[in-house]
């Protein structure tokens, strides 16, 4: 309900105007009120007569001077319009003096506006009429879906005032922002008007305003990006001050009371009290009803069953002996004496106590005390850590007998603040559990809280920094919901890991990476679904043990061999040398194998050491590899391919294709990527911006992580970036290998139809969720592209379209020209032109399709001098001619020899007679005179090539003897006569 009055309208001259009626009465003090006109130019008004009701009644006093515009009132004070002096409140009443208070919202106050919208491209049929703030009676709560509510008050100031409101904001998931735009329509400073989160208790903020028209905006955005139901806003106690003089004072509202005359605000009646509107003093109420604080009557006491009573242990005694007691839980609400109610167990039975926490002695009283530093113990005595060893500090609760001193418990009551409960976990000795609260959507906290980490002197500095690991177990019969939150801040608590319904006993790790990872927080919820009765206070969980290491200020369980600094006896322990590890059991160091590095969270025995992936190096802090961007790949063929990823080693981002929630809010996946690179590179970041800003953002850094983004047209920021979380840390190898260390990516996410291998680079992220309990891995494909100019084509699985098909290993395909390999010379043939004009040009060109980029160039042209075709088109001719007559001679000349022979042999034939064996008879066995032997003569003086040629194909006779023929003389006469005869 407002606390105040509206502005002041004009008041109408007919007003002034006296009734001359005679048939109207008198007016009373109860026909008509008193009103301020508006203010002039000098700050005056004047006070008149306003009737409730027109005609009837006559006689209004006349208008009289007003008060100055700037006179006020203070808290607790009205001002009385009969007297124009301010005066106090009554008892059972309050005001603000000059504002306006809302603490009651049964109803949306006067005033208040609210709608709900869609936001961010969405579905235009998606229906957010409903979602709007809803009035809850002490609070007012926003939406809890995808839709955008919207929550306005138009206010004007007579002079400079302030707006202040209390909010609860548990949950991340929700954008709320507050603002407030002036006349000019400007908006609040971008930077201050995000709300902070609620740590476990409603927060309070305060913001000073100008005077003139003001429009007060509250905005949230909820978005259930896994599915799962988020907290909404909770407002209340909206006060604005600088509006306008306080006529009235008004009533307390039930569950409240003021004493006192003056008060500002009503007080709420304590537990098991009630009272009524405008009253002065609370009531209790009678034996068989109850009360919760702020109530407005009594409900009758249920039976008691055993879900409201828990049992505890008391703190052991000289006797080395606790007890075991029983309590109702406080404020105590059932019925002992009612039909089927249980009654409270006794209590005082006597057990031993637990051992000492280890680190913890036990002293003369039975307490548990820590052991100082340079001691160990297994929770009975401290013994010193022999020479040569050294304490292994941080904090182990595994004994619960009381609670620790730096752990604390509580109930947060979402509908009323803090509760009344001392303790929402109680210890059972083996294990801490948590008790029934005031209704089941109370938020039971355990909070444990650190003052830091410090490596020990025997660990290298980026060794592991510290680790917490606790056991746990849940039971439900409800929607129960575990939460494991890690703060970084001393505001602040990011949920790490949620549990749903009923878990068995198990075992959870989580890496501590910063320093200012100060708190822990455990909170369990019964259910989300609000009822008035306790349904489900059966419901539990239970912690058995927790474990944190390297804490400042920690004891110590055991010792652990180490380093020394030298061979002297009191010589302190000093980390090994980079690349050693400890031998186990010893404090020997000794070298690890080349290109393997130190495992953070082992760095005792072997197998601290650690082999690096193919194609990477090991850092010089020996806690890594790396890969230097380049790679050598042999393929099938025999040939070397030389590969240069530098261009590709800065940090790159990319968004996953747009996602809508079920009211058609779009948000994407923001992945940043770190390829490659050598020592002193850029990681990638992704950073949380939704409720801070500044150094307070909570970042994450490696090779790959991802946030939440939602476009800017939630927030005046470009961006708005959640949950951010680191999926790798380290490199593993880079090869062209489908699988490496387990991680596999498979050929069918992206298909291609390149002979050419493509180059992968595997990753792995040392957190581990419950969902993926070996950790984050990540594939990065890198495909050469010739064609691709952009640096930054990085695309996702098609049918895993958020990156991941399993939630746990990612995948991404690189296609750009710098995933080519290195060009050669057999990426490019040589084209010979023919001989124009004596010149004939070489020319060089790239291989189709072209599958490198970079390396070596394309040689220059090359241009030489040669022959033409006509030259040897000529010489071809003339040779031919030459070969041809020479051939047609020698064939002659042959022709003509054959045909002497012919001759000669015929003749002899006819000298023999005709008988076959026989040779003619000699004449004579010499040539005689007057002979012509010039034939004879010739072949004997001059033998030519051609007549030793035809020696040798002379005829042989049928008795196997060469044929000589013999000149007679009667052959040497017919020769004569027949060479007579030719001439």
């Amino acid at each position: 309900m407002q606390r105040g009055l509206t502005h002041l309208s004009h008041v109408s001259l007919w007003l002034l105007l006296a009734q001359t009626s005679a048939d109207l009465p008198m007016c009373k003090e109860s026909d008509y009120h008193f009103e301020y006109t508006e203010c002039d130019v000098l700050g005056s008004r004047w006070r008149v007569a306003v009737p409730n009701k027109a005609d009837t009644c006559t006689g209004l006093p006349d208008p009289v001077k007003g008060t100055q515009c700037s006179f006020s009132c203070s808290e607790g004070e009205f001002l009385d319009m009969q007297s124009q002096t301010c005066q106090k409140c009554a008892a059972g009443t309050y005001s603000l003096g000059t504002g306006v208070a809302f603490d009651e919202w049964d109803s949306l106050p006067t005033g208040f506006v609210t709608h709900g919208v869609t936001t961010n491209g969405g579905d235009a049929n998606t229906h957010c009429s409903n979602s709007t703030w809803t009035p809850k009676g002490d609070y007012i709560v926003s939406n809890s879906d995808e839709c955008t509510a919207m929550l306005s008050y138009a206010v004007s100031l007579k002079k400079p005032g302030t707006v202040s409101f209390e909010y609860f904001y548990p949950d991340n998931s929700i954008y709320f922002e507050f603002f407030v735009q002036n006349d000019q329509c400007q908006s609040t400073d971008s930077e201050s008007r995000w709300m902070k989160l609620s740590e476990n208790n409603w927060s309070k903020y305060e913001v000073e305003l100008n005077n003139g028209n003001n429009v007060l905006y509250w905005r949230t955005t909820a978005y259930t990006l896994l599915g799962s139901a988020v907290k909404p806003v909770l407002l209340r106690n909206i006060a604005i001050s600088g509006v306008a003089y306080t006529s009235e004072c008004f009533h307390c509202k039930p569950g409240t009371h003021s004493a006192k005359p003056g008060s500002a605000r009503c007080a709420p009646c304590p537990a098991d009290t009630y009272s009524t509107k405008g009253a002065t003093v609370c009531h209790q109420c009678e034996l068989d009803k109850y009360a919760e604080a702020g109530s407005g009557s009594c409900k009758p006491r249920p039976a008691c069953t055993n879900s409201d009573y828990l049992y505890t242990h008391t703190p052991c005694d000289a006797e080395g002996k606790t007890q075991l007691m029983y309590k109702w839980i406080e404020p105590k609400i059932c019925n002992e004496t009612s039909e089927g109610a249980v009654e409270l167990p006794a209590s005082g039975e006597k057990q031993t106590c637990p051992p000492c926490n280890p680190g913890f002695f036990v002293t003369n009283s039975s307490t548990c005390e820590p052991c100082i530093n340079g001691f160990y113990s297994n929770g009975t005595a401290c013994a010193k850590c022999p020479v040569g060893t050294e304490p292994v500090v941080g904090f182990e609760y595994k004994w619960w007998n009381t609670m620790p001193r730096n752990m604390k418990s509580s109930i947060f009551t979402r509908e009323f603040g803090s509760s009344d409960h001392s303790t929402a976990w109680e210890v059972a000795g083996e294990y801490v559990y948590t008790t029934p609260g005031d209704q089941d959507t109370d938020y039971l906290m355990l909070m444990l809280n650190v003052p830091g980490y410090r490596l020990p002197q025997s660990l290298a500095k980026d060794s592991e920094l510290s680790r917490i690991t606790f056991v746990f177990e849940t039971t439900c019969t409800a929607d129960c919901k575990l939460y494991f939150l890690a703060g970084y801040n001393q505001w602040n608590n990011d949920v790490v890991e949620q549990w749903k319904g009923s878990k068995g006993k198990q075992s959870y790790s989580y890496l501590i990476q910063s320093n200012s990872t100060v708190s822990f927080t455990w909170t369990f919820q019964r259910t989300e679904t609000f009822n008035m009765e306790r349904k489900y206070s059966g419901d539990k969980a239970k912690i058995y043990a927790i474990h944190i290491t390297n804490v400042v200020g920690g004891v110590a369980s055991q010792c652990r061999r180490c380093a020394l600094s030298s061979a002297k006896a009191n010589s302190a322990c000093v980390p090994c040398p980079p690349g050693h590890y400890m031998v186990t059991g010893t404090g020997v160091c000794k070298r690890c194998s080349p290109n393997t590095f130190i495992r953070a969270e082992q760095p005792v025995g072997e197998a601290a050491c650690v082999q690096c992936g193919p194609n990477t190096k090991r850092n010089k802090a020996y806690s890594g590899c790396l890969s230097d961007c380049t790679l050598d790949v042999q393929t099938r063929g025999g040939a070397l391919l030389h590969y240069d990823f530098s261009p590709l080693s800065n940090v790159t981002g990319l968004h996953s294709s747009p996602s809508f929630t079920n009211k058609g809010l779009r948000y994407f996946h923001r992945f940043n990527l770190c390829l490659c690179g050598k020592e002193g590179r850029a990681p990638a970041t992704c950073i949380d911006n939704v409720t801070e800003s500044g150094t307070g953002r909570r970042e994450v850094k490696g090779y790959i992580c991802q946030s939440t983004v939602v476009p800017s047209e939630i927030r005046s920021q470009s961006v708005v970036s959640s949950q951010p979380f680191l999926i790798a840390d380290s490199i593993i190898g880079v090869t062209t290998d489908t699988t490496l260390s387990s991680i596999s990516s498979p050929k069918w996410l992206f298909p291609s139809a390149s002979g050419l291998p493509d180059v992968i680079f595997y990753y792995k992220s040392s957190e581990t969720t419950q969902a993926c309990k070996q950790g984050r891995s990540a594939t990065i494909r890198l495909r050469c592209n010739p064609t691709v100019t952009a640096k930054d084509h990085i695309t996702l699985p098609s049918n895993c379209s958020e990156g991941t098909c399993d939630g746990c290993t990612f995948h991404f395909l690189w296609q750009s020209q710098h995933a080519c390999p290195l060009c050669t010379k057999n990426h490019y043939r040589e084209i010979v032109s023919a001989c124009i004009q004596g010149i004939q040009r070489t020319t060089y060109i790239w291989q189709q399709p072209l599958q490198c980029y970079g390396g070596v160039s394309l040689p220059a042209q090359k241009v030489s001098a040669c022959v033409t075709l006509d030259f040897w088109l000529k010489f071809g001719v003339s040779t031919g001619t030459i070969a041809a007559v020479l051939l047609i001679s020698i064939s002659c000349y042959f022709w003509k020899k054959t045909r002497k022979l012919q001759y000669k042999y015929s003749k002899l034939m006819m000298s023999s007679g005709g008988k076959e064996c026989e040779l003619p008879t000699a004449d004579s066995c010499a040539i005689m005179e007057g002979e012509d032997a010039e034939d004879d003569l010739m072949d004997l003086t001059r033998k030519s090539f051609f007549t030793k040629i035809n020696s040798f194909s002379r005829a042989r006779t049928s008795d196997g003897f060469d044929s000589v023929p013999l000149k007679s003389s009667s052959s040497g006469h017919q020769r004569d006569d027949e060479d007579s005869d030719d001439a």
